[in-house]
């Protein structure tokens, strides 16, 4: 090997280091566009409204942040803080409100869960992901008792699921 490949090899070398610091300097993630975010809000509260119910929806993305927020007309003042804080909160754990609502009962060890300010611990928010990754979450408040919330919540997951790599 003459001295001048031995420095193109170290070059390429060195190329190739920077190259992979700089890769792992960032991150990739995937998000519900808006129009997916509405069209799951959308559906979640027709099938509130099918049913019955009066509720606010709101669909959050992977970091909590909303993107959309439905009130239907006569749902009370207090749903769209829930429904934000529902979806915020399985947004954050990675898990639905019902699932945490049972792990955070009063003398359980993650009872502290309920005390977080901002966190919504009851059934109805449910997260929303795509290929093994989580890409939001959805909160429903209003129907009558966590499980119809969540029902409706997963209505509106369905409704796009489709349109996800799942």
């Amino acid at each position: 090997m003459t001295i001048r490949s031995l420095l193109t090899a170290a070059a390429l070398l060195a190329l190739t280091a920077v190259s992979a610091q700089a890769q792992d300097a960032l991150v990739t993630y995937k998000v519900l566009s808006p129009e997916l975010a509405l069209d799951s809000a959308r559906a979640a509260l027709g099938e509130c409204r099918k049913r019955g119910y009066q509720v606010a929806v709101a669909v959050v993305d992977r970091f909590g942040v909303t993107q959309v927020m439905l009130r239907d007309r006569f749902a009370g003042a207090h749903t769209p803080a829930t429904a934000t804080g529902k979806a915020w909160t399985a947004a954050s754990f990675r898990t639905g409100t019902g699932d945490l609502q049972a792990i955070s009962q009063p003398g359980m060890p993650q009872a502290g869960i309920r005390n977080l300010p901002g966190a919504v611990v009851i059934g109805g928010g449910m997260v929303v992901e795509a290929g093994g990754s989580l890409i939001g979450a959805i909160g429903v408040p209003g129907a009558p008792g966590g499980e119809a919330d969540e029902a409706c919540a997963k209505a509106g997951i369905d409704a796009i699921k489709d349109k996800l790599d799942f």
